[in-house]
């Protein structure tokens, strides 16, 4: 009897145990299944997006880096050779025009001036002698044509070492700012060489470059061109072509200057140096092309150029060809979606084919 007890409850053990592992079987069965059920019902919830209807091609804009220069700039310099008598600027001042800028000793040009001064008033003597005598008869013609070249002779010697003589001091041509000067005082210096360069501060010329694809647009009778400076960035500056270059000296590309509007710039300051950017915009009717947001381009891994299409309320992939860029954040489409579409514009990287979505800014 003992025995037959020892082996009851040994089975009664492995009952219970058994009955337990299939418990824990049981519910461990039904948790994954909840779960399971659980993220389908996640993964069948809409995506919030944000999309954009795609709008045909209107106007293509181009932008490019650029910076306004100096519409008035000149190197100075004096028309004779001497030594410097005084410097009288410095750099970063501020002169009107016919302001006295600098000046060479003047001793040897006022000796000269004095010389050709004493030859003109002996040959004026002369000639005004020669012309009552002729009245007279008392000379031949000869002689007195003789006394009138040498008259003329004088006289525009005398008057050109007098400019000589006014020449000796360099004066403002324009109101300016003084960008830089080159020589001291008491230096000796040689005709022509440069003494200060005399800047206008105000200025209303941009300057920029461009590559040979993009230079038909200049030809092109429905460009409008626009500026807006960094200093200025809630501005945008209207302005028109002024001139560019059909030949490019390096790699850079083929230089452009703009012309501000004088009455729009008037209440900005606008000093050369200044950065700005400048848009190029161009109609473009005639065109099949879309425009969408860069953001909108999805470039997997895998390779290829797609967009996500909202067809009701889920997402297709569709293969596209890209164009041209237009501004700063928008890019043309050449074929792979039309007008009307609607696209996904932000978390394109994480949608799927198929996959429900909702439009956040419908």
């Amino acid at each position: 009897m003992f025995g037959i007890e020892i082996d009851f409850q040994r089975w009664k053990s492995i009952f219970l145990f058994m009955c337990r592992t299939i418990f824990s079987f049981i519910v461990f069965v039904l948790c994954l299944v909840s779960c399971h059920t659980h993220h389908a019902e996640v993964s069948d919830a809409p995506r919030s997006v944000k999309a954009q209807r795609v709008q045909a091609v209107s106007f293509v804009d181009r932008d490019f880096a650029g910076m306004s220069t100096a519409d008035d700039a000149t190197m100075l310099a004096f028309k004779l050779s001497g030594q410097v008598l005084s410097v009288d600027v410095g750099k970063g001042d501020f002169v009107r025009r016919g302001e006295l800028l600098a000046q060479l000793d003047p001793r040897d040009v006022e000796l000269q001036v004095a010389s050709d001064r004493s030859q003109y008033e002996r040959a004026t003597s002369q000639y005004e002698r020669m012309r009552r005598l002729l009245d007279r008869n008392a000379v031949s013609q000869q002689e007195y044509e003789a006394a009138e070249a040498a008259f003329v002779q004088a006289q525009s010697t005398y008057e050109n070492s007098r400019d000589l003589l006014a020449e000796t001091k360099l004066r403002a041509p324009f109101d300016g700012v003084i960008e830089r000067t080159y020589v001291d005082a008491y230096q000796r210096v040689e005709s022509g060489q440069t003494i200060l360069r005399l800047v206008n501060p105000a200025s209303t010329t941009v300057e920029f470059t461009m590559s040979e694809k993009s230079m038909s647009v200049l030809a092109d009778t429905t460009s409008r061109y626009y500026v807006r400076f960094e200093n200025y960035p809630d501005h945008l500056f209207t302005a028109r072509l002024d001139s560019y270059a059909k030949t490019a000296s390096d790699a850079s590309g083929f230089p452009v200057s703009l012309k501000l509007n004088k009455e729009e710039v008037a209440g900005y300051r606008i000093s050369p140096g200044m950065t700005c950017q400048v848009m190029i915009r161009t109609s473009d009717n005639n065109s099949n092309e879309v425009a969408v947001p860069l953001t909108a381009i999805y470039t997997p891994a895998g390779g290829g150029v797609y967009v996500w299409r909202v067809v009701v309320d889920r997402v297709e992939l569709c293969a596209v060809e890209l164009g041209e860029l237009l501004g700063r954040d928008m890019v043309s489409i050449r074929r792979g979606i039309e007008a009307g579409d609607v696209v996904v514009t932000a978390g394109v990287y994480r949608l799927k084919e198929g996959e429900r979505v909702k439009i956040l800014n419908r």
